[in-house]
């Protein structure tokens, strides 16, 4: 496998540091605005739709739709930008239109209007793609497993502190957590705007290319760098099947378990914390002590494995003992991302974290109508014999076949995978 040669540092090693801590706490308020919405959409979507369970999630999966579709679009076209005009200024965009959206979605009186209101947060969600080139720019080739960790330690505090507040919110309507969230993704702007410096110097930017930003130009892109293109397949078939949680969660509570928006968001929350500690504090040692690609292998046999036993659970006990294990599925995203990123010069890791997050979209939006439509065709009133943990069974099945994906790509890639 080729490598490319280590960053010259931009920034002194303590202004890295606070760089690094920024970036975390970016993605983590971007993540809690994100987890404050997720306990009420099941209930808002069947109070201002007027429909059942069924209906609300096939709703609900076309909100999610919209919003990957926005991602999808958005992703390349801010990575390039940001490697031609610097991380902060398209940073600080996406940031401040998160806060906006979220005040257009309180105030959305219909379904269409909330559904238009995701795509714009789509659109601008793609923050955590300049975050993860900012941290590109910063890190060496060795450590950025580590740093991309962080990143996925960020996503997991947010699935603790979002959903908690947002279930706790959604007790006193389904609105107050988009306020809650617009609020919280106002400071984070100001925030930003105060203290993130720049991490990519003029000498390391590239002219903008209309080109480079068509998402469904990506394969053709990354088709001159030789584990890319095979690994980016695994990914998209990773968030597919992984998508089924945020997805389906709130629905599957309902259905399975009569869960009200405060325990949704608990068992969010609790995920969130498994995922913390996962991501966070154990990615790093397990990476240095095993290797990226038998990461991604443990992954994706806990994430088959995870997701085929929720198929079949009716017992709460059960969710308790499968929610930790399950978050080991989260080093699957950083260790992969980690092994591309040593094929792809510098001077175009923001192409790539867009790329990758476009494809991830893409898969995400077939995902979410995929599984929703699944959903609630499995409990709709009418079915024989209601069975809500259909869509996990399928996207174990899906998971296993990344897994084997995985296996091939791997020794494909690089003869010495199985000493990794």
């Amino acid at each position: 496998m080729s490598q490319t040669s280590a960053p010259t540092p931009v920034l002194s090693p303590a202004t890295a540091r606070r760089s690094t801590i920024f970036i975390f706490v970016t993605v983590l308020i971007d993540m809690i605005g994100i987890g404050l919405i997720w306990p009420v959409v099941p209930a808002l979507l069947q109070d201002v739709g007027g429909v059942d369970l069924a209906d609300a999630t096939v709703i609900g999966g076309w909100m999610f739709a919209a919003y990957a579709l926005a991602q999808f679009l958005g992703g390349p076209l801010m990575g390039n930008l940001s490697d031609a005009y610097g991380r902060r200024p398209l940073l600080l965009l996406a940031i401040g239109g998160l806060a906006v959206d979220y005040v257009f979605s309180a105030l959305a009186p219909t379904v269409w209007l909330l559904i238009l209101g995701r795509a714009i947060a789509g659109f601008c969600g793609a923050s955590h793609v300049i975050a993860t080139a900012f941290l590109t720019d910063i890190t060496p080739p060795e450590g950025r497993a580590r740093a991309f960790g962080l990143i996925g330690a960020a996503f997991g505090m947010g699935f603790v502190i979002g959903p908690a507040i947002g279930g706790l919110l959604g007790e006193l309507g389904p609105r107050v957590p988009f306020w809650a969230a617009a609020a919280l993704a106002g400071a984070n702007f100001i925030f930003g705007y105060l203290i993130l410096p720049e991490s990519l110097p003029p000498e390391k930017r590239r002219p903008f290319r209309w080109r480079r930003s068509n998402p469904f130009s990506v394969l053709m892109i990354f088709r001159g760098y030789p584990s890319v293109l095979p690994m980016t397949m695994v990914l998209a078939l990773y968030f597919f099947a992984g998508n089924v949680y945020p997805t389906l969660w709130s629905f599957w509570g309902i259905a399975t378990f009569g869960w009200s928006e405060a325990m949704i968001g608990a068992t969010l929350a609790m995920f969130g914390v498994m995922a913390a500690l996962v991501q966070g504090g154990l990615s790093g040692p397990l990476v240095k002590r095993f290797g990226e690609g038998r990461m991604v292998v443990f992954g994706l046999i806990v994430g088959t494995t995870g997701a085929t036993c929720f198929a079949f659970t009716q017992s709460f006990t059960w969710v308790l003992v499968l929610l930790p294990i399950v978050a080991f599925e989260g080093l699957v995203h950083p260790c992969i991302t980690a092994l591309m990123t040593r094929d792809v010069p510098d001077d175009a890791q923001g192409e790539l974290q867009g790329g990758l997050a476009s494809i991830t979209n893409l898969s995400t939006l077939f995902s979410a109508l995929f599984f929703t439509q699944l959903f609630g065709w499995s409990v709709r009133p009418e079915a024989a014999q209601p069975w809500p943990g259909a869509a996990f069974l399928v996207a174990g099945a899906l998971m296993g076949l990344a897994l084997l994906l995985f296996l091939v790509v791997n020794r494909r890639s690089d003869p010495r995978a199985a000493d990794r």
